[in-house]
């Protein structure tokens, strides 16, 4: 007797409620980074869309700017917080908090690490985790964000929006945990960017009050203050991980692509000088040479002279002789 036709089975939707669910998980690590486990093999490696979603509203906002318009104010505001927050980054989260070349009081630490946090590049533990693995790693397979292995995008933007990368390393920053503000950040990275975004809002509906004649109001401060500055500010900060070990000239034969990049040294105050690093990361200034133009090393000379920060660890003598000689040409990675 033959056996009844029965069709295959299908494999289950998701339901309405465990859609939700995911929903809620996200929201929770998008406020609380403390509740976001890494996920076993690969897809610890893979973008994870739903939580991205802040990232790429962030790019979106920029969009509303047709609507918006601009006034000088509103630019202003753009510019100078790009270029406070830039300082941020590059003089505290990488050449304080990852590299311990000066020292500051913890008044001082915790003042720019908010500002670095402003950001939304995280906070600053897990930045200085990264970017401690990224020197122990580079251009090799371990190395998050390397364009040697995957490519421009993916040390671009792509390596960050990963579950692994969402982690912060603890283990690279015995010496940063010890403080409660600095974890209090880290794992609530999201709080300093949504109260600027706020208070750009607020200032910017005061102004259209009190001050008519400026032509600004909170919607065109919102726009330029936070998404437009925010998001120049991020992929400025990236080029150095995308860019500075594909183009430029290398001083130093270091094991891994970096490369010395005027242009990229400009718009990240000095990170661009990227061989120099490499060669030598412990030093407060990247520039080695005078014409080599470090805006970040300038502002921390400011601020020793100013008392808030001091021990400014020098280039030594025998890293100046040793990149005297030609540059170096690299025949494994010709640009």
């Amino acid at each position: 007797m033959s056996q009844p036709f029965r069709t295959a089975p299908t494999a289950k939707r998701p339901s309405a409620a465990s859609a939700w669910r995911a929903l809620a998980a996200a929201l929770r690590r998008w406020i609380d980074t403390s509740v976001a486990p890494v996920p076993e093999g690969a897809a610890g490696d893979r973008i994870d869309w739903l939580r991205a979603v802040p990232f790429i509203a962030m790019h979106l906002g920029c969009l509303a700017v047709v609507w918006v318009g601009a006034s000088p104010v509103a630019v202003g505001m753009a510019v100078a917080l790009y270029a406070l927050r830039m300082f941020a980054l590059t003089g505290f989260y990488h050449r304080y908090f990852s590299h311990r070349t000066f020292q500051a009081s913890r008044a001082v630490q915790f003042v720019f690490a908010v500002i670095g946090a402003a950001c939304g590049q995280r906070g600053p533990l897990w930045w200085a985790a990264h970017h401690r693995n990224h020197h122990r790693l580079a251009d090799t397979e371990g190395d998050p964000h390397s364009p040697r292995h995957r490519g421009f995008w993916w040390s671009h933007a792509g390596w960050f929006l990963t579950p692994r990368a969402f982690a912060t390393d603890w283990s690279r920053i015995p010496d940063l945990a010890r403080f409660p503000e600095l974890r209090w950040l880290d794992r609530f990275d999201t709080v300093v960017p949504l109260v600027l975004a706020l208070a750009l809002f607020g200032l910017g509906q005061g102004l259209s009050h009190w001050a008519p004649g400026l032509g600004t109001d909170g919607w065109q401060m919102l726009v330029w203050g936070f998404f437009i500055s925010t998001t120049v500010l991020f992929h400025a900060t990236v080029t150095i991980n995308s860019l500075a070990h594909r183009f430029g000239r290398r001083r130093y034969d270091t094991r891994d692509d970096s490369r010395n990049n005027a242009w990229l040294a400009l718009i990240t105050f000095g990170e661009g000088w990227h061989n120099n690093h490499h060669f030598f990361p412990g030093s407060a200034r990247q520039g080695f040479r005078w014409w080599e133009l470090d805006i970040t090393y300038l502002g921390l000379r400011l601020l020793a002279l100013l008392g808030l920060v001091h021990g400014l660890k020098p280039v030594p003598a025998w890293v100046i002789a040793k990149g005297a000689g030609p540059v170096v040409v690299d025949h494994k990675n010709k640009d």
